[in-house]
């Protein structure tokens, strides 16, 4: 007989079924407690993606990857699908990024450290212009505004702000003759702690250019319910 069977036909309110059903929750968090999963989350958070991909993301082998992923969805925080000889794999819900957010959110109040750790990821951010969520939402529309999606080609397809132009942080430096001199471009990336707008807006100011980052990022973006779009080719449109 499993263990949850067992626990089904205990008392209600006794101890052991209560151990259980916390362990229960306690086992989604002990997924989460590898870093490199973590990372998985982050990359998913911004659409689904093959395998091979994932492993690029967070440079770790296809094998390792793989058991990862299956830690992941064994826990129920993603889903897969096989097309042909590619598996894909995406978050199982809007909960999952909620999580995501809430674990980074409370590492960052209460581990003091991590503001050592994130500048010596991202760099000293003091000197970047920055724009809140809600700041953009009033100017997205103005013509004095260009926003930039500056992650990877795929995660643009998959879904990005509506009205951003694909303009990735490999390719920003040769497609500056692009870019317009008399508005100011605000990049954005896949959240709070991802370094491509940072490096983004260092690229652009230091060219001349007037540029902010936007403090977080798509994720965040489709979670409060504003306009994004989803497109099958890389619209560049700057």
């Amino acid at each position: 007989m499993s263990r949850h069977k067992k626990s089904m036909g205990s008392t209600p309110g006794g101890h052991d079924a209560k151990k259980e059903l916390f362990d229960g929750f306690a086992s989604v968090a002990k997924v989460m407690s590898s870093g490199r999963r973590a990372e998985i989350v982050d990359v998913l958070a911004q659409g689904e993606r093959p395998v091979d991909e994932i492993s690029r993301e967070i440079r770790q082998s296809i094998a390792n990857t793989s058991q990862h992923l299956q830690l992941l969805l064994r826990a129920g925080l993603v889903k897969s699908r096989r097309d042909g000889t590619r598996i894909y794999y995406s978050l199982s819900g809007p909960a999952v990024i909620r999580l995501w957010a809430a674990v980074r959110d409370v590492a960052v109040e209460h581990l003091a450290e991590l503001d050592d750790l994130a500048t010596s990821y991202l760099g000293d951010r003091s000197s970047l212009t920055t724009m809140t969520r809600d700041e953009l939402r009033e100017r997205i529309g103005d013509g004095d505004l260009m926003l930039i999606d500056v992650r990877p080609e795929a995660e643009f397809r998959a879904g990005h702000i509506a009205g951003a132009a694909s303009v990735t942080i490999k390719e920003l430096e040769t497609r500056l003759d692009q870019l317009p001199n008399d508005r100011l471009i605000v990049a954005y990336c896949r959240g709070p702690y991802c370094v491509y707008a940072d490096n983004a807006v260092r690229i652009l100011t230091r060219h001349g250019m007037k540029a902010a980052r936007l403090e977080e990022g798509f994720p965040e973006w489709k979670e409060a319910g504003l306009p994004v779009e989803a497109s099958n080719t890389n619209a560049s449109g700057a």
